[in-house]
């Protein structure tokens, strides 16, 4: 399967960031930037809508 990765709009010009890829049933594939060869990590949907609500609540300082 093919995934199309994405970046988050508030990762600007930076190295340091993230990509997620949608349209996997029921997981997130998440990787570095920086290595797009490199592994990927799966987080359960749930976990990662979990995860996202708490950056957005505020509750990862420094996030």
């Amino acid at each position: 399967m093919r995934v199309v990765w994405r970046k988050s709009s508030f990762s600007g010009q930076g190295g340091d960031c993230i990509e997620v890829a949608d349209g996997m049933a029921g997981v997130v594939p998440v990787r570095d930037s920086k290595d797009p060869d490199g592994a990927a990590l799966l987080f359960s949907a749930d976990a990662w809508e979990a995860f996202v609500g708490g950056v957005k609540a505020g509750e990862f300082p420094g996030v």
